[in-house]
């Protein structure tokens, strides 16, 4: 079986110190073990978020380095999976 590390930032804002470091380990753990690095957009708090951060978030992380083998994925976007994995 395959390990799977993840970086879920909200689209609500600007990521912050905090975020991009969070960012940086997951990635350098997944790196490290050799495992696949998913990017995913946590985009369920419909109230909080703001146009254009999702791909502000996207232009940080590619500045900083990091990069992903699969994504950028849709949190909202997944529903059907959950039903799938829900129905079985």
């Amino acid at each position: 079986m395959n390990s799977v590390g993840r970086y879920a930032p909200s689209p609500s804002g600007p990521l912050h110190l905090g975020n991009l470091r969070t960012a940086l380990f997951s990635w350098l753990q997944a790196r490290w073990c050799g495992a696949t690095f998913v990017l995913r957009m946590d985009d369920l708090d419909t109230p909080r978020m703001r146009s254009g951060m999702g791909e502000r978030a996207i232009d940080d992380l590619k500045w900083l380095g990091i990069d992903w083998d699969a994504g950028p994925f849709v949190q909202s976007e997944c529903h059907h999976y959950y039903q799938q994995a829900f129905e079985q």
